[in-house]
């Protein structure tokens, strides 16, 4: 559990999910993810909005996608990286400076995102079973993030 670790590991109801960190596109976001992880924040933390074809929605407290961490929200690290299948993102309201502790992986190509959400991530292990992450909007009996672990 170093600040050097590069991957995050979600031991998810579907199996284990590996996340390459790319602090060189965002690195107050890493950090800011890290922090959370190393703290337990997202443990038994569910994936309330999964969108076939689209994406999987997880890190809000109450499982609704109305709330984040304690602390303050982040400024937008927008990039050059593209949306596509694996990518981890943050998600967030309106603001481009609002992301805070939820995220998004992408199932499939959603370009149309590219520049307007900040890219941290990817998944590098694991794809597989983030396919298998249940749908829904507002997803029903949801899978969750068992434990997150830094690698």
């Amino acid at each position: 559990m170093t600040e050097a670790a590069d991957t995050m590991t979600l031991e998810t109801t579907k199996g284990p999910v590996v996340i390459k960190f790319r602090p060189d596109l965002a690195p107050n976001h890493v950090a800011h993810i890290k922090k959370l992880v190393s703290e337990g924040f997202y443990d038994g933390i569910v994936f309330h909005r999964v969108i076939d074809a689209f994406m999987a929605q997880t890190g809000c407290p109450h499982g609704t996608g109305t709330g984040g961490s304690k602390y303050p929200d982040l400024k937008a690290e927008f990039n050059s990286a593209p949306h596509v299948r694996g990518t981890c993102s943050m998600a967030r309201a309106q603001s481009p400076d609002s992301a805070n502790s939820q995220f998004f992986i992408c199932f499939t190509d959603a370009r149309f995102l590219d520049n307007k959400y900040t890219v941290w991530g990817e998944v590098i292990s694991g794809m597989e079973n983030v396919d298998k992450i249940k749908r829904g909007e507002p997803v029903r009996d949801p899978d969750k993030i068992v434990k997150a672990t830094l690698g």
